[in-house]
C-alpha cells in the first residue's frame, strides 16, 4: 500500500500564518501537523511509501522535511508545479498526478495533510483489509450546525455507502466524512475516468458520490476527536487542546 499526504493547498484563510508556510509544517505542540499525521501512518505496515503532494511554492519546504525524516518509511515529494491559489489543480487532481507521476499501482491511503486524529490509521487498514473494498471514514458529529459543513453520507446495515452529500442543508444522518480514505487498486483508473468526465477536481470528498454509483464502499466508524485546521480560530483551539 502507499500513502498520499495532500499538502498542494494555499491555505489563503490562515494568512498571515501560511503566507510563508505551508499548513502541513505549522507547528503544533512542539511539532508539525505532517509530523503527527506521519506517526500515524507509520504504524500501518502495510505501507512502504509515503507521497506528500505539494505545489511550488513550498516543495522544497517539504524536501526540507522529507531530509531530516527519520522514520521507516520512503517518503517522496512530489510537485504539482501550480503556483498560487487560483492555479492550483484541486485535490482529486493531485491525486491523479501523484498516480500517472509514480506509475503507482498499489492500494492508496489519501491522507488531509492538515487534519489531526486520535483513531489510529492501522485500525482503518485493518478494515479495509476485513472488508475488502474501498473504504471512507466517518464519524458522529452531533452539532447541528457543524455538520452542515462538512461531507454527510447514510449506510447501510452492512456499513456500506448509500448516499453522501457535500454540506447538506438538511443532513440525513450525524454521520460525517473526514479526509481519509483508501483505494483498491482496481478503483485507480477509475480516478481519472472521474476528471476526464468534468467532474469537480477540487476537494476529495466530491469522489466518493460518484464512487458509489459505481462499486460498494464501506464506512469505517472511528471514535474519538478530528481536527480540521482551516481557519486562524480553528488552529488556536487545536493548540489548546494539544
Amino acid at each position: 500500500m502507499k500513502c498520499i499526504i495532500l499538502a498542494a493547498g494555499y491555505a489563503t484563510r490562515l494568512y498571515p500564518l501560511t503566507k510563508n508556510t505551508a499548513k502541513p509544517l505549522l507547528k503544533v505542540a512542539d511539532r508539525t501537523i505532517l509530523d503527527h499525521i506521519v506517526t500515524k501512518v507509520e504504524k500501518v505496515k502495510a505501507i512502504d511509501e509515503i507521497f506528500i503532494v505539494t505545489n511550488d511554492k513550498f516543495y522544497q519546504s517539504f524536501v526540507d522535511w522529507s531530509e531530516q525524516y527519520q522514520g521507516s518509511k520512503s517518503v517522496s515529494v512530489v510537485n504539482d508545479h501550480t503556483t498560487t491559489n487560483d492555479n492550483r489543480l484541486g485535490a482529486i487532481a493531485d491525486i491523479q498526478y501523484v498516480i500517472e507521476e509514480s506509475g503507482m499501482t498499489d492500494d492508496v491511503m489519501v491522507l488531509a495533510g492538515d487534519n489531526l486524529f486520535d483513531f489510529e490509521l492501522s485500525d482503518f487498514s485493518d478494515f479495509f483489509t476485513k472488508v475488502g473494498a474501498d473504504c471512507i471514514t466517518v464519524h458522529e458529529l452531533n452539532d447541528p450546525e457543524e455538520i452542515k459543513r462538512t461531507g454527510v453520507v447514510e449506510v447501510d446495515d452492512d456499513g456500506v455507502v448509500t448516499s453522501f452529500e457535500e454540506k447538506p442543508a438538511e443532513p440525513k444522518s450525524n454521520l460525517a466524512v473526514p479526509p481519509f480514505y483508501i483505494y483498491q487498486k482496481e478503483t485507480l483508473p477509475m480516478i481519472k475516468r472521474y476528471i476526464e468526465e468534468g467532474n469537480n477536481p477540487d476537494a476529495p470528498g466530491h469522489f466518493v458520490p460518484w464512487l458509489i454509483q459505481h462499486k460498494d464502499v464501506y464506512a469505517y466508524l472511528f471514535e474519538g476527536q478530528r481536527y480540521d485546521i482551516g481557519t486562524v480560530e480553528s488552529y488556536e483551539r487545536v493548540q489548546e487542546r494539544f
